[in-house]
């Protein structure tokens, strides 16, 4: 017990400094700021969900005898599975893996593989990325314990529609909802105001320190992929950071769990969408195959490498890109021997932002496919309405 509190006095101690710093910076701002923030995290959502929440790791704990129809997807939407590789061979991997070090190193090659997969996959795997993988280890087994926890230590965290912040088990407010068969935690690394450590869980000890340090190294990654995503557009390299908001942009993470299914065929862990922010830099279970894409008219199973981020653009940057970059369909299948986690981290633009296509991507024969929307105004949609395949997006281009 002394050696807990020790572990968490020290804890708080070390990130003490980053706490000040964002105190400063909320107390440098006038009463008529602070109300601006408050009103954009609100986005019209409220404090509470239309139905009480049901923990599904909670009901793949119960044994079943019957599986929930809450849970169970229209026939169109069922994924066509009979038996899931936990273990998957390194021959069988089908989405591109880039290797960074040779991409940074201006190998003319791999950015035109790079080019290649934003345009026809939307998703490619990178090697070589520069994060530690004792760090990415440390992370997944700091949530892994996170959600092995008793469950009243989980609902301290217990999130609401208005951010989504914290511990959670639906997207979306749509009352009599299909819902998903997965929880997850919610929490925001920037802007800085939004980065509040007392909404981070307390367990496992150390999980705050290792969090704000993997949340560092990635956003690091996300600004040097912005940089070669922009040059290989034909833009200069700090074209679509700008156009994201410089320095001043936002990230989250959104850690996914995945219970076992007695029913896997009826369920989805995460129905088709496509991401609605910039890129999104996933850390997957690389022994529990789970994640999707659409190929064309096919569901391709990816068998991620071990330590390798799979990378996916998201819907703002088809936007900034005027579709020359694809935002595509994914979901995850779960099954019934193995759980599985996985960390998303999102790099978005700043949310104020009007986005729209560059004007430099622009032409007589190419006019602008989109009309310009924040995003704080675009994800209000997948906050209210849940995931909902590319719908979104598409409904979003321009009749001219």
């Amino acid at each position: 017990m002394e050696a807990e509190t020790t572990d968490k006095t020290k804890n708080k101690n070390s990130l003490n400094d980053q706490e000040q710093e964002k105190e400063v910076k909320v107390d440098n701002m006038s009463d008529q700021d602070k109300n601006k923030i408050e009103t954009k995290n609100t986005n019209g959502l409220g404090y509470k969900w239309p139905e009480p929440i049901v923990r599904v790791q909670s009901l793949a704990e119960s044994k079943l005898t019957t599986f929930p129809y809450r849970y169970i997807k229209p026939p169109s939407q069922r994924p066509q599975i009979t038996t899931i590789n936990h273990k998957p061979e390194a021959a069988a991997i089908n989405i591109p893996i880039i290797d960074l070090v040779s991409l940074f190193s201006g190998n003319e090659y791999e950015k035109k593989r790079l080019s290649e997969a934003c345009c026809e996959w939307g998703f490619f795997q990178v090697i070589n990325h520069g994060v530690r993988p004792e760090l990415m280890d440390a992370a997944k087994e700091g949530w892994k314990n996170f959600f092995n926890l008793p469950i009243e230590a989980k609902e301290a965290y217990s999130n609401s529609p208005k951010t989504y912040e914290g511990y959670g088990s639906r997207l979306g407010v749509e009352k009599g909802a299909i819902l998903d068969w997965s929880d997850y935690y919610f929490l925001h690394f920037l802007p800085l105001l939004l980065k509040d450590f007392n909404k981070w869980p307390s367990l496992p000890s150390n999980i705050r320190e290792v969090m704000d340090e993997y949340g560092k190294e990635l956003v690091k990654l996300g600004g040097r992929l912005m940089r070669v995503l922009s040059s290989n557009l034909g833009l200069k390299e700090e074209q679509l950071q700008e156009s994201f908001g410089g320095e001043d942009v936002g990230a989250c993470l959104r850690v996914n769990y995945y219970p076992k299914c007695p029913r896997p065929e009826l369920a989805l862990g995460l129905s088709s969408h496509s991401d609605p922010g910039g890129i999104t830099i996933l850390f997957p279970d690389d022994q529990v195959v789970g994640l999707q894409v659409r190929h064309g008219d096919t569901w391709i199973t990816v068998n991620p490498l071990r330590h390798a981020f799979i990378v996916n653009i998201g819907d703002q940057v088809q936007i900034l890109s005027n579709s020359g970059y694809k935002s595509v369909e994914h979901r995850v299948i779960v099954n019934s021997e193995k759980e599985r986690v996985s960390l998303a981290f999102f790099y978005n633009p700043k949310s104020d932002i009007p986005i729209q296509p560059l004007q430099q991507l622009v032409t007589s024969t190419n006019p602008p496919l989109y009309p310009p929307m924040t995003f704080d105004q675009y994800r209000l949609f997948i906050r209210t309405q849940g995931p909902r395949g590319k719908s979104h997006v598409d409904s979003h281009i321009s009749s001219r």
